[in-house]
């Protein structure tokens, strides 16, 4: 499962290497590239403990960059 989240993780910097993104989009993209909601929720995580991302929100939305 770990390697899992790992994977997702990576997935999630790459997307948000190339910009901005909000969670409905990062989510999407997560979905089609085979990870669920509960491990887009782990890798963010993740993420955010390794220090690597900026969660802002937005009204209802959250949107995530790196840092």
């Amino acid at each position: 499962m770990c390697l899992n989240i790992g994977e997702a993780a990576g997935c999630i910097y790459r997307l948000l290497d190339s910009g901005e993104s909000n969670m409905a989009n990062l989510k999407n993209h997560l979905k089609e590239n085979g990870f669920d909601s509960q491990v887009a929720f782990m890798a963010i995580g993740w993420l955010a403990r390794e220090d690597k991302i900026c969660m802002t929100k937005n009204g209802n939305s959250w949107s995530l960059s790196l840092k």
